[in-house]
């Protein structure tokens, strides 16, 4: 027998611009991008989600002038292409197809553009399409949400729904850049701008306890929705979802562990069984809320680390219960989470604030435990820890 064991590697850059007003003619950052190649036509095909164009009534018409603008160099596919945004869109595959379909029709190659504008699932449906079509064409992601501004837009995943699950199917495919337009915020409905703060509150859990201080202390503003605030926040979060990626050794997920999913594997089954209902980010805070609890049961936080990460998250304006959670099988959840991510069972669960630890072993009837009392005491956080009446925190595993 003869073994050759193949070793290569493949560094990816790409650039998370924090901007405005992107689409002035006289703004250089998009025309700077799609201009990076040296050849003499360029040609972009753009995808925008339908729920942008109901706040952004200026879109389409900014696009074409920017278009018209530099058509010596660039050549948009028009009409745009609009999709319906939102969890219905990833529901769909035909949209996928759709994208594939302009891409073979107008002759697009692996030297050019889908600009993608939108949400998260709108992201997740033009990138799994771009990543696809031709092994790979350009894919420049334009968020449009809090919480893909800070979290989905700036990663390495896209993915489609199937099979009632959520992201059954997609592909590891870094895009070739991203741009935060700042100007989307000023239009986005309040339940779309508060989604996003959950995935800040989580990554400052397990990644930067300064953060997290800020966030507690700036609970008000960005409940209000301040722009100061709610830009710094956005910053950061996306900073330390890109450090993560970066540094962890595994950008592409091959291992068991995946520690930016705290509060994911609850918040994966609540958006499946409210049928998309509830928003990512919703379900991402009432996940939080879960496993800290959790985590204090086994000892691993105390109770006012507990108060603190649940009085944030409720004074930001976050509902941490829905009747959902109590039809979730908590057992049956946990392995369909566990063959999503491959190998072991893995969770993050808090160890202090800022730290995290993967658990191996879960205790479904605790977690059930967890859930009732988050039922009965969703809008009493004041004093939770104690008024429960729970038993002693277990020592840590």
């Amino acid at each position: 027998m003869k073994t050759i064991q193949q070793r290569f590697n493949v560094e990816y850059s790409f650039p998370v611009i924090f901007a405005r007003d992107v689409f002035n003619v006289a703004n250089p950052v998009l025309k700077q991008l799609l201009l990076s190649d040296s050849a003499p036509k360029i040609r972009v095909l753009t995808v925008v989600d339908s729920g942008v164009l109901q706040s952004r009534h200026d879109l389409l018409e900014l696009l074409n002038q920017f278009a018209k603008a530099h058509a010596d160099r660039l050549e948009f596919i028009l009409p745009h292409t609009v999709l319906p945004g939102g969890e219905s869109c990833k529901n769909e595959p035909g949209q996928v197809e759709r994208i594939h379909a302009l891409v073979q029709k107008h002759g697009l190659c692996r030297h050019s553009f889908i600009l993608a504008i939108g949400g998260g699932a709108l992201l997740d449906v033009a990138g799994f399409a771009a990543a696809t079509a031709h092994r790979g064409i350009r894919l420049i992601r334009m968020p449009t949400t809090t919480l893909a501004m800070n979290d989905a837009g700036v990663g390495v995943k896209n993915g489609i729904n199937a099979f009632g699950r959520k992201n059954f199917t997609g592909s590891f495919a870094p895009p070739f850049a991203v741009i935060n337009d700042f100007d989307f915020l000023r239009s986005l409905p309040v339940r779309e701008l508060r989604a996003g703060i959950a995935e800040a509150v989580k990554v400052a859990l397990i990644r930067d306890r300064a953060f997290f201080e800020y966030l507690y202390a700036a609970r008000s503003e960005l409940a209000a929705f301040a722009p100061q605030a709610m830009e710094r926040m956005v910053i950061r979060c996306a900073e330390l979802h890109l450090e993560h990626i970066a540094g962890s050794g595994d950008p592409f997920e091959c291992g068991s562990s995946r520690p930016l999913d705290f509060g994911h594997w609850a918040a994966h089954k609540l958006e499946e069984l409210s049928a998309g209902e509830i928003r990512h980010g919703e379900a991402v805070a009432i996940g939080i809320a879960l496993d800290s609890l959790y985590s204090f049961h086994l000892g691993l936080i105390g109770e006012i680390e507990l108060h603190r990460i649940l009085v944030t998250l409720e004074e930001i304006g976050f509902e941490l219960y829905h009747p959902a959670l109590s039809r979730i099988e908590v057992a049956g959840a946990l392995r369909e989470f566990q063959e999503h991510l491959g190998g072991e069972l893995s969770i993050p669960l808090l160890k202090g604030i800022g730290k995290r630890i993967d658990y191996h072993d879960l205790d479904p009837a605790l977690y059930r435990q967890c859930i009732a009392n988050l039922a009965r005491y969703q809008s009493k956080i004041s004093g939770l820890a104690t008024a429960v009446g729970w038993a002693a925190p277990c020592p840590p595993q």
